[in-house]
């Protein structure tokens, strides 16, 4: 026995990577948390003042790119920096941007946001690649999805937590104290990390290139370089393809990148080749969940902060005052701000209170952890019954997982279908239950499918290249965040609102069906690595 391991069936090492990326991801929801709002609100108020469109537009880009750096992350980790020193230096620039976020200035704004982007694709594929790396023994091997999860858990642990921090800071101290939060959060992350580093040293291995492998200068060359030249073809187009400028950047930009992976598939040997190709074409039905998954941040909170029932009662408000939870509008006539007036468009006339009079609501921030409370409750539930059809002999393989959670995130679009049906398509105020079970089905269709994911990568990669896939599911999830924003950005347009959430019904459903086409294939994949 190593001072790395216990007696139990989970390595010590995964705790100390639960509470890293809890302390990580408690910085990095937060600011997400926040995010739109934050845009939205009028420069007078602490906000940068965008309209509704231009906020969607940098909300996808800025989920896109975040999530497009762990390419170029993983590579560095696993050919010359290794993954923990990969770790303490995206960790740092992403403090340093919830920090830059915290001044109110344009500049400050758009560098924070930098190198936030460029700190999680050092952070983010590196710690999901140790977590699989420590499960590589035969002691642990069996109990990879089971890790998967409950590290899973400890990102929504933070998820869960920062948005309580975020409105108490937001609403009595500023947008500004709120970002620091977050890096704050983040430094706590490093510090556990740099503590507990022992425990994860043994999974932190650069595997040697083989012969034939790309030099990683070549690597960045052909992809780095077309990725900026693409972006820039993309955003100087004339007119623009996909509604803006920057839409049309990202994508193109995102060509390169994806030209690589297949290129990486097209020369791999013998033995790689099959589970490479199984992995992309996981990645692929991927990007459709993220897509509708991380409207949560930008269509779902609109649709909480104007079309859901947040009045609260007054033994509630007078705790949630002392606690700082509550948020007020009030109704000034004509001079109304926009949030007010927003809130109490779609209020029955008899409850809108005079002129002059305010009503006590639930802060929209609140509303964002109904997803990660939904994950801290069910990733017991799930992991263990995952554990019962594995004693059945019954435990659906991964691929197969994955498939049922597209299937499950498809129904949470339905849900919300009936909170317009129900409301008459948003004449009426919706109540905030629709949310929370919108939110509770799609968090079922989350567990069986994102910690799912990042075991498949750890599974099936060739392991010199383990991080550098990891990147590769990254990738996919980039291109899904900013189909989630393109997507967002479309909701003003549909007079019938369940028109839109039917859209993204018939999108995961898609996704789904392609997946259960091709299980017997990646079935036969896992069966020839012998693993399940």
């Amino acid at each position: 026995m190593t001072a790395t391991t216990s007696a139990t069936k989970h390595p010590k090492g995964l705790y100390v990577l639960f509470f890293t990326e809890m302390w990580e991801r408690f910085g990095y929801y937060l600011m997400l948390g926040i995010f739109s709002l934050y845009m939205l609100d009028g420069w007078e108020n602490g906000g940068m003042g965008f309209s509704s469109l231009k906020k969607s537009d940098i909300y996808g880009t800025y989920i896109g790119l975040v999530y497009l750096t762990p390419f170029v992350g993983g590579l560095l980790a696993d050919r010359i920096l290794g993954y923990r020193k990969s770790i303490f230096a995206g960790g740092l620039l992403m403090a340093a941007g919830y920090l830059s976020l915290a001044i109110h200035d344009t500049t400050a704004f758009y560098v924070g946001l930098l190198l936030i982007i460029l700190g999680n694709g050092m952070f983010k594929p590196n710690i999901s690649t140790l977590v699989g790396n420590l499960y590589n023994t035969d002691a642990y091997r069996a109990n990879k999805d089971a890790g998967f999860n409950i590290f899973y858990m400890g990102i929504n642990v933070g998820a869960f937590v920062c948005n309580f921090v975020a409105a108490y800071m937001q609403i009595n101290w500023g947008w500004g104290y709120a970002f620091a939060a977050a890096g704050v959060g983040m430094l706590i992350g490093l510090v556990i990390f740099a503590f507990g580093t022992k425990h994860v040293k043994e999974a932190d291995v650069i595997k040697p290139v083989q012969a034939g492998d790309m030099s990683t200068g070549r690597i960045l060359l052909i992809t780095l370089l077309p990725m900026f030249v693409f972006g820039v073809l993309g955003y100087l187009i004339p007119g623009n393809l996909l509604g803006t400028d920057t839409n049309d950047a990202f994508i193109f930009g995102c060509i390169p990148v994806i030209a690589f992976f297949i290129y990486l598939y097209a020369k791999a040997n013998a033995e790689d080749k099959r589970p490479i190709g199984a992995l992309l074409a996981v990645f692929g039905c991927l990007v459709i969940f993220w897509a509708v998954f991380h409207q949560n941040g930008d269509a779902l909170t609109v649709f909480a902060k104007d079309h859901t029932d947040r009045e609260m009662s007054t033994g509630i408000s007078d705790v949630a005052d002392k606690m700082g939870m509550a948020q007020t509008v009030t109704n000034r006539g004509a001079s109304t701000d926009a949030n007010s007036a927003n809130y109490f468009a779609s209020m029955a006339q008899e409850r809108v209170p005079a002129e002059g009079g305010s009503l006590k609501l639930y802060s929209t921030q609140l509303y964002q952890s109904i997803n990660p409370f939904w994950v801290v409750l069910l990733t017991p539930v799930i992991v263990g019954f995952w554990g019962f059809m594995r004693s059945r002999r019954k435990e659906p393989t991964t691929p197969t997982k994955i498939a049922i959670g597209l299937v499950i995130t498809a129904l949470s679009a339905l849900v919300m279908v009936g909170a317009v049906v129900a409301t008459n398509n948003l004449e009426s105020k919706a109540s905030s239950l629709w949310l929370i079970a919108s939110y509770g089905v799609i968090t079922i269709g989350e567990l069986c499918l994102s910690p799912m994911g990042l075991s498949l990568v750890s599974k099936l990669s060739p392991p010199r290249i383990t991080a550098l896939m990891m990147g590769g599911f990254f990738l996919s999830t980039s291109v899904g965040n900013k189909l989630s924003g393109m997507l967002s950005g479309l909701w003003e347009g549909f007079e019938d609102k369940t028109h839109f959430f039917y859209m993204n019904f018939g999108l995961a459903m898609a996704a789904a069906l392609m997946l259960f086409l091709m299980l017997r294939w990646l079935n036969g994949v896992m069966r020839e690595k012998n693993i399940y």
